[in-house]
C-alpha cells in the first residue's frame, strides 16, 4: 500500500514511553518542553546518522515527505531566467512544484519516461546541460529534482546524475520517500541539497511525520513567503520588521512539531538498522518468486496470460547481504480476460477486498509514470483545463490506472502466496464468474 506495516514492539515501547512521560510544546522551557526538546534533538541526530550526513546538514520535520517538498519549492527563489528540471516518472508533490516555478517566470523541462519507468541517463544528461543556468546560480538560481524510486514504475534513477547536475549549477533536491524504505542512502556519497523522506513509509509508525534533510548552506538560498509562530524571533505589530528564529531549522518549522511522535522516529530508525542491510536480498527474493510466479499464470479456458506486469523489474537477482537491487520492490501490473482485455481495476479491488487482501489501484498520484507504463502518453496531449478523470477515462475508452503490489519491510512468504493465488482464481473461469457476479451486484459506487 506504500507505507509500512506498524512493527507491534515500535508501538508498545513508545506507548509505554508516552505513558511514563508528560510532553510539551517546544516553543517552551517548562520541564515538559525539555524533554519534547530533547527527544527532537536526538531525533534529528538519529536521521542525519541514518542517512550518513556530513557537517553541514540539518533536519526540519514537517507532516510528510510532500511537505518537505513543498518547502523546498515554495521558498525556492525562482525568477526569469531560471529552469526547473525533473522527470516525467515523478509523484505529483515533485511535479507541484513547477507551480512556483512557472508563477516567477523560470522555465520549465521534463526528463521524458522510458515505456517502464524512470529515464535514460544521457537524455537526462543532455536536457540539463542543454537548460544549465546561464550566468551564475546566484542571479538565476535552477533547481533539479530527482525521484530517487518512482512509486509506480518501480524504476530507480541513478543518484549520480546529482552530482553532475550540480557540476552544471543546478540546487539539487531528492525525492527519496519511495527510496528510502529499502535502499541504502549516503548523504557523504550523495551531497544533495535537500531530500525528503516520509517515516510512515519506512518502518510504518508513527504517520503524520516526515523530514526535509538539507545543507545549512542551501536554507541560506531559500526565501520562505510567510513567517509562522515558531519560525521567528521577533515580529514588530504594527509594522513590518521580523526577526528569524536563531536556527536555521527553527526558521522551516512552522507552528508546533509533532512533539509527542518523535521519540518513536529515534526507535524506529534504530529498528530499521537492524535490518536494512539484509532487507535488499530478502525482497529480491520475494520479488523474483512473486513476479515468476505471476508470468506463468495462464487462463483455464484460452491459455492466455492473467496478468501483464508493467513496471521494471530488477536486472537480477542479489545473491549477497550489502547488495542494492537496480530496482525497487514494487510491481505494478494490469488483469487481463481470457480474451486479453484488461479487467476492471475497481473489479480487482473489490475482489482482493473481500480476500482480505490490501491492493493499491489507480496511477499512485504518478501521472507521468502511469502513462508510460500505460502507453497514453498521446493522450495526455489532448486534455484541457477542467478536465476530470473520468474525462480522461473517456477519452481512453478505459479505466486508467494499474494495480500495484508493495513488498518491505513487513512484507513475509505467507503475502506473496496469498496473492499468487488471488491471482490464480482470477484465471479460472468459474471463479472468475462468480466473483464477476458478485461485483456487479455491489450497490453503484460501493466497489469504486
Amino acid at each position: 500500500m506504500g507505507g509500512a506495516q506498524h512493527p507491534e514492539s515500535l508501538v508498545r515501547v513508545h506507548g509505554d514511553f508516552l505513558t511514563h512521560s508528560v510532553m510539551g510544546n517546544t516553543h517552551s522551557v517548562s520541564n515538559s518542553s525539555r524533554l519534547s526538546s530533547k527527544c527532537a534533538d536526538e531525533a534529528r541526530e538519529a536521521v542525519l546518522a541514518f542517512f550518513r550526513a556530513p557537517p553541514g546538514y540539518t533536519v526540519i520535520f514537517t507532516a510528510n515527505a510532500t511537505g518537505a517538498l513543498k518547502l523546498a519549492g515554495e521558498a525556492f527563489p525562482f525568477k526569469e531566467g531560471s529552469t526547473f528540471v525533473l522527470g516525467a516518472d515523478s509523484h505529483n508533490s515533485v511535479h507541484g512544484i513547477r507551480e512556483f516555478a512557472a508563477r516567477r517566470g523560470a522555465q520549465v523541462h521534463y526528463i521524458p519516461s522510458t515505456s517502464t519507468g524512470g529515464f535514460v541517463p544521457s537524455t537526462a544528461k543532455d536536457l540539463l546541460r542543454t537548460n544549465r543556468p546561464l550566468s551564475s546560480s546566484s542571479s538565476s538560481p535552477s533547481l533539479f529534482a530527482l525521484t530517487g524510486q518512482s512509486n509506480i514504475s518501480n524504476a530507480k534513477n541513478s543518484l549520480s546524475i546529482l552530482e553532475y547536475a550540480s557540476s552544471l549549477g543546478y540546487y539539487t533536491v531528492l525525492d527519496a520517500a519511495a527510496l528510502a524504505p529499502t535502499s541504502v542512502i549516503s548523504l557523504t556519497e550523495t551531497p544533495v541539497d535537500a531530500m525528503a523522506v516520509s517515516f510512515y513509509k519506512m518502518f510504518g509508525y508513527p504517520t503524520g511525520v516526515g523530514a526535509l534533510v538539507v545543507k545549512e548552506s542551501f536554507l541560506e538560498v531559500l526565501e520562505r513567503p510567510w513567517f509562522a509562530g515558531g519560525t521567528v524571533d521577533i515580529v514588530q505589530v504594527p509594522g513590518t520588521l521580523v526577526t528569524r528564529a536563531p536556527k536555521s531549522y527553527e526558521r522551516f518549522e512552522d507552528g508546533t512539531i509533532n512533539y509527542l511522535t518523535l521519540s518513536a522516529v529515534t526507535d524506529g530508525l534504530r529498528f530499521l538498522s537492524a535490518y536494512l542491510p539484509f532487507l535488499p536480498l530478502r525482497l529480491s527474493c520475494l520479488m523474483h518468486f512473486l513476479t515468476s510466479s505471476l508470468a506463468r499464470l495462464c487462463h483455464d479456458t484460452t491459455g492466455t496470460p492473467v496478468v501483464k506486469i508493467l513496471s521494471r523489474l530488477p536486472s537480477r537477482r542479489l545473491k549477497t547481504i550489502g547488495e542494492q537491487s537496480d530496482a525497487g520492490s514494487t510491481v505494478s501490473l494490469i488483469f487481463l480476460s481470457p480474451t486479453g482485455e484488461m479487467l476492471p481495476n475497481s473489479f480487482i479491488e473489490h475482489v482482493a477486498t473481500t480476500q482480505n487482501i490490501s491492493l493499491r489501484t489507480g496511477c499512485m498520484c504518478n501521472p507521468g509514470g502511469a502513462a508510460s507504463l500505460l502507453g497514453i502518453q498521446d493522450f495526455m496531449g489532448r486534455l484541457c483545463s477542467g478536465v476530470t478523470l473520468k474525462d480522461f477515462e473517456t477519452i481512453v475508452g478505459r479505466e486508467l490506472g494499474v494495480v500495484r503490489i508493495s513488498l518491505g519491510l513487513g512484507s513475509d512468504w505467507g503475502d506473496v502466496w496469498r496473492v499468487i493465488k488471488f491471482a490464480e482464481g482470477l484465471g479460472k473461469e468459474r471463479k472468475r464468474t462468480e466473483w464477476w457476479d458478485a461485483w456487479t451486484e455491489v450497490p453503484i459506487g460501493q466497489a469504486v
